[in-house]
């Protein structure tokens, strides 16, 4: 696998541009962050054996997997590790911010857009 198929495969580019995940995909993303808030809630805050840290690896790689990277991922993440803070509904606040931050983005260009910079160079030999 490339360079480009790894870059593509963790930021989410795909057919879309990689900017606005497809509805599943938003709406996948909310389950698995719904369900890891109400489930360190369940366990309370101390959590269970390192439960807590667990289900916060796990919705950070489905997260990532389902809307590709972004940055307000990492502070949602490492706020899930102080103890107490896990109480707070983070992934959910950091997937409605995520999906809202891609539809306020603007669409990426094509190839037929007309404000994109095209360069000509005429090939010269240098002796």
């Amino acid at each position: 696998m490339g360079w480009n198929n790894w870059r593509e495969a963790l930021m989410g580019h795909g057919a879309n541009g990689g900017l606005v995940p497809a509805r599943s995909r938003v709406k996948a993303a909310y389950v698995v962050a719904i369900a890891t808030d109400v489930l360190q809630l369940v366990l309370g805050p101390f959590g269970w054996a390192f439960a807590d840290q667990a289900l916060d690896v796990l919705a950070m790689i489905a997260t990532t997997r389902l809307l590709g990277f972004h940055p307000l991922l990492l502070p949602s993440f490492i706020l899930e590790l102080i103890p107490v803070m896990d109480m707070l509904p983070t992934w959910t606040g950091c997937v409605a911010l995520v999906v809202a931050s891609r539809r306020k983005a603007p669409p990426p260009p094509t190839r037929d857009d007309e404000h994109t910079v095209t360069i000509d160079v005429k090939p010269t030999r240098v002796s």
